[in-house]
């Protein structure tokens, strides 16, 4: 099972009982959930980006198609099943990923996309539209905060409701493994793959090395 966690203070919670599940259900639970998320992990046979609970046991799990003419990137449950597939939308201006179900890229099974709030970024910050939100006035979710510091909060819209908090991990477990490595903490009733699939996209988009946007 995934562990528990006690809350960070003065944040305002999503209501009791409100389910925010895009993914799927099966992934919302009703206690905080952390996770550990794992670059360079030596037991994946493909890629190198893994989701563990706090007692190490793999989640998730992140292959991708890096020499691909558009980026794609799939998340896999423990099971190696494909829950999500990532791809990197070309010639924007804002530099935007795409959310579909499965191993698909069909507009069919769009989910959901992610991209720059402006183009110029001293702070991460990222707006997040379900498939529904085609106008795309307002966000559905954002993340905000600082990648460097592993220290960014997904809210809900516009609204200052935290659904998950990365944190860096500071343990001699952590220390051994690597500086890459950091932790989530899920809040009850959000769908932890949802968080994840953002966070994976988070780290593409920061850890780019070609500078553009």
């Amino acid at each position: 099972m995934a562990g528990t966690s006690s809350y960070p203070p003065q944040i305002a919670m999503p209501p009791a009982g409100t389910q925010v599940a895009i993914i799927s259900p099966q992934f919302c639970a009703p206690y905080p959930v952390d996770l550990n998320i794992v670059r360079k992990l030596m037991t994946l046979s493909e890629g190198s980006f893994g989701v563990t609970d706090v007692n190490g046991n793999i989640i998730f799990k992140v292959k991708g198609k890096l020499f691909s003419l558009r980026d794609r990137r799939v998340l896999l449950d423990a099971a190696g099943n494909p829950l999500v597939t990532f791809q990197q939308k070309m010639l924007t201006a804002h530099r935007r990923w795409q959310v579909y179900r499965g191993e698909s890229t069909d507009t069919t099974n769009f989910l959901f996309s992610v991209k720059k709030s402006s183009l110029l970024q001293f702070k991460t910050k990222l707006d997040v539209f379900l498939a529904h939100n085609t106008k795309e006035d307002v966000c559905d979710f954002r993340i905000e905060g600082s990648w460097f510091e592993r220290s960014c909060a997904i809210y809900a819209g516009n609204t200052n409701t935290i659904i998950a908090q990365m944190h860096r991990k500071h343990t001699a477990q952590s220390i051994l493994l690597g500086k890459d490595n950091f932790g989530v903490t899920v809040y009850p009733n959000v769908d932890y793959a949802f968080v994840v699939a953002l966070v994976v996209i988070l780290e593409e988009i920061n850890e780019d090395r070609s500078g553009e946007d």
